[in-house]
């Protein structure tokens, strides 16, 4: 149990620690007539953090029972940590490395062999790090195991069965297409970018077509998606048309921007179930057609992250 609470502890900094980084590249690459919506946007992005990990951490005290409901006090990592009996295996290395010196120990009334006592010790210290090694591994957690329980449970709270997507770069924008085929009528009349309104039956739909109305409705509201488009590698914000013609010509995986996009063209509100934190759900206030249900997976593909389809799970 220690394990989950470190896991979680230790996932809180990386993210803070990203969050800044990005938040520091946003506002210098920020224009003086965007500087007010960067700004904002960066806000938005802390307090959003914010309230995710505290949620985490209730929800984890909650499941753990580590604190009695009369304490009133803030739960913090550093209390939670406290809290936990942190097991560990240093007496095995200990132990180890006991038996190790006591075989360098030369025979009594005999010569000692200097040469064998420097293969010996040299020994010694290449067993001790690869029994630390071993004990490192042994305690580092099964995260794809962990990913894909916690998502198992809340897609059957949910009532809802995930559907295998091809894991091609593609995933994204195929999980969409078959929760709009499942969710929405034949005739639905969607907010199509101007040069996409041929684009109109559903059934002609593809994932190239997705791609070509998420990146058209980008460049339409530039504006709007530019405090999302960060390059955390760089930390610059990246050209919108370069970053547009990326998603609608090759099989460059997509995510937040396009999940966004593609709600407010398809008028309804999309959702992203997640291991170890909330439902993320976009475009809640301009929903007209039913909501669409994905969910993500970050540890439980070989290729990386993935996302696949969720349908109603069957009585």
């Amino acid at each position: 149990m220690s394990t989950t609470v470190e896991t979680l502890l230790a996932q809180h900094r990386v993210e803070k620690k990203n969050l800044q980084n990005q938040i520091t590249g946003m506002k210098k690459q920020a224009t003086k007539s965007k500087r007010k919506q960067v700004n904002a946007r960066c806000q938005e992005l802390e307090d959003e953090l914010l309230r995710r990990q505290e949620q985490e951490i209730r929800e984890l005290k909650t499941q753990l029972g580590v604190i009695s409901d009369e304490d009133e006090d803030e739960l913090t990592p550093e209390k939670l940590l406290a809290q936990l009996a942190l097991e560990t295996e240093e007496g095995v290395v200990q132990e180890s490395q006991q038996q190790q010196q006591q075989q360098l120990l030369p025979p009594p009334g005999k010569k000692r062999n200097r040469q064998k006592d420097r293969l010996s010790r040299r020994q010694a210290e290449q067993d001790r790090i690869r029994a630390e090694a071993e004990l490192e591994a042994a305690q580092q957690p099964d995260l794809k195991q962990i990913e894909q329980e916690a998502l198992t449970q809340l897609c059957s709270l949910a009532k809802l069965s995930p559907v295998d997507i091809q894991p091609d770069g593609h995933c994204l924008f195929a999980s969409i297409l078959d929760q709009m085929r499942l969710r929405h009528p034949s005739d639905a009349t969607y907010a199509l970018p101007a040069p996409c309104a041929h684009d109109s039956s559903l059934d002609n739909v593809t994932v190239y077509t997705l791609r070509r109305w998420a990146a058209q409705h980008v460049r339409d509201h530039r504006d709007d998606f530019v405090p999302y488009l960060f390059d955390e590698q760089t930390c610059t914000l990246k050209d919108v048309d370069e970053y547009t013609d990326t998603i609608e010509n090759t099989a460059q995986w997509g995510g937040e921007v396009e999940i966004l996009a593609l709600a407010q063209v398809l008028k309804c509100s999309i959702s992203v179930l997640m291991s170890g934190r909330a439902t993320h759900k976009v475009n809640q206030e301009g929903s007209v057609y039913p909501e669409l249900k994905l969910v993500y997976y970050k540890h439980g593909y070989a290729l990386g992250e993935h996302y696949n389809s969720l349908h109603d799970a069957k009585v």
